[in-house]
């Protein structure tokens, strides 16, 4: 049989031969042909495999053999696992070079070759004779399947034995040089269900296990299929109890976060898309409500959903009032709306409907609902009992018995999705609002005088006329003098270095207290008022850390992971070391409750202050569950307080906060600087599920980090930044001294020089140089323009230059169209064409629009879609609104 083709074989079929012969000898370990072949032989019989072909060229002369010896013991190795039988031409044992003569003579005498061999394969040929007639002894098997895809360099083919309880699996390396490795846990889904081979040395290859494969290998392994998991019949009764279980299934609800383990967020005021896939069995028609209420409320309200096509359905609710929201879906067989459908299309066929009639009455009379909508069905069923069939035909069209009968109460089938979702519905501070951090005791104009919050009053103005929202203190409270910090984070300070504010607590008070230098809390809550008269809100920092002369060290010891030489580890954040500062221990002996509750208590204590906007520091190194019951406790009964996520970590903790109560979050914004990388963390943040969750704050510095880019950009790249933080996200924020340009670094370092952290410093804010008003103009066309309320709403636009970014930011309805472009390049002018989203106004590609410029204050036209923009350094945005059809 070896050289015929496959239909040659095939007419060989019906005429009793008992096997065949492969061509197994020419194979070359690669191609998928042997596979085909030897199950068409296995229909003849047991198949007959030899190493080399008789009375053909040898093996051992070929010029892509390498190693003589390698080669042939491949060859032997893959007829004996392969074939059935084995037929090896003599002289083959030794290398012979000479082909065989057809008429039996030897071109060279055996024993003249046995003592010239290289090698001699006589042990491994009766060795393979051995194992083939014990393998004989198993009875049929199927034919070979080969799992392995083609050119792979492992050859990997399986067959079963034994009513397919048991099979072999044969794996050989291609290559006579180099080691192969077989996976297990690639392989075994390709073997039908076997799990688990052994070698014959007992070696174990499963879905854990790899095998290496030495150059030249054949391995063939033994496998037993394993008992399939039997579970126990339910007969009747699981009959009956499958009767009774329901017919339709709501999948897929969306908004949710982790299928509604989590609040979706929100703001006060919007209202909120909800879509659910909704399935059934049958051709009937499906009704699907959307049920809504604040937690508060006992009772739903209803609505039904729309469908969308594709068994996915939509409707809204509205979030009227702050605080937590539930919903859920309600999905039923709809009878009456099936009946419509089905004796509409009879009537629009001409069709006697009588029958049909007398249905639909009787489906009426079944109808039920309370109040208003029972009168209403009542009303429809007495007007059918009377009507002939004429005018009860109509009236069973009638798309108003279709609103009345959609009333009624009878809901066969119904199911409700067993989770309520979540929805916290928040005050617009916490996805709106810019935000400038100052240190009080840094505004008194004077280095050499600790600022009050009397000096706060005074700059006010300042802060407000830049259009900030907020106003964020770093800790305000006493600052420990054991192990305080000196200027520029040194050791050694001087007696007048007034420490750094995150070293909390002294002998004149800790986290509740405001420090003597700064006021009374008389007058903080001056300071407070006075800031909202200005239209500013002040936030705290919450930082749960303690100076090692804090009074809980002395008052609550318990709360404290002491050390065996009775001191305390010190705080760390590798590579950075705070010397003053060391953590409480959430789950030492005396934690739990007392210290959860003393931590609460403080956030309650400032709420009652006034405060509502909490930025809490590293909330990534505290536990999750104290950080949810916190927050959880203090927006059940504070429903407008904000907590912002101060923790720069890996993505999933920072989402994982987000999850468990934190209104915002700090990000990575600070770090993303050219176009690609701003584009995909920016596609990261606005795509399901993370934007569900996760609110994005852009700071552009911090009093902790002086980023890179902006210790060499000069004032361009400062532009540049607030332009991306103020447009692209609802939250951004900068640290005083960010509108001065202030740059100077710690050398080698994102940390300022002379930093606000270590010592008082005094500010020239009328200083040349600066971008205040910029940053002006950013913040006033941030409060006119609703697109730029959220990071939400963007869509990045073809620009042809890797230096310019551009965007286009868009409310929902596309009532507001901003277009954004900034210049990534401080160094140097960047121009280039772009193109303009007119699809997004429905609009075609050559329209006009009429567009304002926002920085210069001029309006004029765009016609087409494709426009040009220069972007000079000295003014490296630009920001377009775009109003429709010119």
């Amino acid at each position: 049989t070896p050289g015929l083709t496959h239909a040659q074989i095939e007419a060989l079929l019906p005429a009793g031969f008992d096997g065949g012969f492969s061509s197994l000898a020419w194979w070359d370990v690669r191609k998928p042909w042997i596979a085909q072949e030897m199950a068409l032989l296995n229909r003849l019989g047991p198949v007959i495999a030899f190493p080399e072909a008789p009375f053909a060229a040898r093996l051992a002369p070929r010029p892509d053999v390498g190693d003589p010896s390698r080669a042939h013991r491949r060859a032997l190795a893959l007829a004996a696992a392969l074939g059935d039988g084995l037929l090896v031409p003599a002289g083959f044992e030794f290398g012979a070079r000479d082909p065989l003569d057809p008429t039996g003579a030897l071109a060279t005498d055996l024993t003249q070759l046995r003592e010239a061999a290289a090698f001699d394969l006589s042990p491994a040929i009766a060795v393979a004779n051995d194992a083939m007639a014990q393998r004989a002894v198993r009875g049929a098997s199927s034919p070979w399947r080969l799992i392995s895809p083609p050119a792979a360099p492992l050859a990997v083919l399986i067959r079963d034995c034994e009513d397919g309880d048991v099979a072999d699996l044969v794996i050989a390396n291609a290559s006579l040089e180099r080691e192969s490795h077989a996976s297990g846990a690639a392989l075994m889904p390709r073997t039908d269900g076997f799990a688990r081979f052994e070698e014959p040395d007992g070696t174990v290859f499963d879905t854990t296990s790899s095998l290496s494969v030495p150059p030249g290998g054949v391995m063939r392994l033994h496998g037993r299929r394993p008992q399939p998991v039997l579970l126990e019949e339910h007969g009747r009764k699981g009959a009956l109890s499958a009767a009774r279980a329901q017919r339709l299934a709501i999948e897929a609800v969306s908004p949710a976060v982790d299928d509604g383990a989590f609040p979706v967020r929100r703001v006060v005021g919007e209202s909120i898309s909800v879509e659910a896939d909704v399935v059934s069995d049958g051709h009937d028609s499906i009704a699907v409500a959307l049920l809504w209420r604040p937690a508060d409320d006992a009772g739903w309200r209803g609505v039904r959903m729309a469908p969308l096509g594709n068994d996915r359905y939509r409707a809204e609710f509205s979030l009227e009032r702050l605080g937590r929201h539930l919903f859920t879906i309600e999905a039923w067989r709809d009878p009456y709306d099936s009946f419509h459908h089905a004796f509409s299309a009879k009537v629009n066929a001409g069709l006697d409907v009588s029958l049909e009639i007398e249905e639909g009455r009787i489906l009426v009379a079944s109808a039920s609902a309370t109040g208003e909508a029972g009168a209403r069905i009542a009303e429809l069923g007495l007007a059918l009992a009377r009507a002939d069939a004429a005018v009860a035909r109509d009236l069973l069209l009638s798309p108003r018995t279709q609103e009345i009968l959609a009333e009624s109460d009878v809901r066969p089938f119904a199911v409700r999705h067993p989770r309520m979702f979540p929805v916290d519905a928040e005050r617009e501070r916490a996805a709106f609002a810019a935000w400038y951090e100052i240190f009080p005791r840094s505004t008194s104009g004077d280095a050499t005088r600790h600022g009050t919050f009397d000096d706060v009053i005074a700059d006010l103005p300042r802060i407000r006329d830049m259009g900030f929202d907020v106003l964020y203190f770093p800790p305000i409270h006493p600052i420990g003098e054991k192990n305080r910090k000196g200027r520029d984070n040194t050791l050694t300070p001087g007696p007048d270095d007034p420490g750094s504010p995150y070293a909390i607590g002294s002998h004149e008070g800790g986290h509740d207290a405001v420090h003597p230098q700064l006021g009374t809390p008389a007058d903080f809550r001056r300071m407070l008022a006075a800031a909202k008269d200005h239209g500013l809100e002040i936030a705290l920092d919450f930082a749960i850390q303690c100076a090692p002369d804090h009074p809980w060290l002395a008052a609550h010891p318990g709360w404290f992971d002491w050390r065996p030489d009775g001191s305390i580890k010190y705080a760390e954040n590798p590579p950075k070391k705070y010397q003053d500062i060391v953590n409480v221990d959430f789950f030492a002996k005396d934690a739990v409750p007392d210290l959860w509750l003393a931590l609460r208590d403080v956030v309650l204590h400032w709420i009652d202050q006034g405060v509502r906007l909490f930025r809490v520091d590293n909330p990534h190194t505290k536990p999750f569950p104290f950080w949810e019951w916190l927050i959880s406790d203090i927006r059940a009964q504070h429903p407008d307080a904000v907590f912002l996520a101060e923790a720069f970590t890996r993505p999933k903790i920072m989402h994982r906060l987000a999850k468990i109560g934190f209104s915002q979050s700090y990000t990575y914004f600070t770090w993303r600087n050219t176009k690609a990388e701003l584009i995909e963390y920016m596609t990261e943040l606005t795509a399901p599920p993370v934007s569900e969750f996760y609110r994005p704050h852009f700071f552009v510095n911090t009093p902790d980090i002086n980023p890179y880019y902006l210790q060499t950009s000069g004032r361009p790249g400062f532009l540049a930044r607030a332009a991306l933080a103020a447009t692209l996200s609802g939250l951004w924020g900068m640290f005083s001294g960010f509108e001065l340009c202030e740059a100077d670094p710690v050398p080698g370092k994102e940390e300022y020089k002379s930093s606000d952290k270590y010592e008082i410093r005094a500010r020239n804010y009328g200083s040349e140089g600066g971008i205040g008003a910029e940053i002006t103009l950013l913040n006033r066309i941030r409060r006119e323009n609703p697109a730029l309320r959220t990071h939400l709403g963007l869509l990045f636009l073809n620009a042809w230059n890797d230096q310019v970014l551009a965007f286009a930011k868009f409310t929902p309805d596309r009532d507001n169209l901003l277009v954004i472009l900034v210049n990534l390049d401080p160094y140097a002018a960047q121009g280039c064409d772009f193109e303009i989203p007119l699809w997004e106004l429905g609009l075609p590609d050559h329209a006009t629009l009429h567009v304002e410029n926002l920085i210069h204050d001029q309006s004029f036209s765009w016609s087409g879609k494709i426009q040009h923009q220069h972007l000079d350094p000295a003014l490296p945005f630009a920001i377009y609104r775009l109003s429709g059809e010119a």
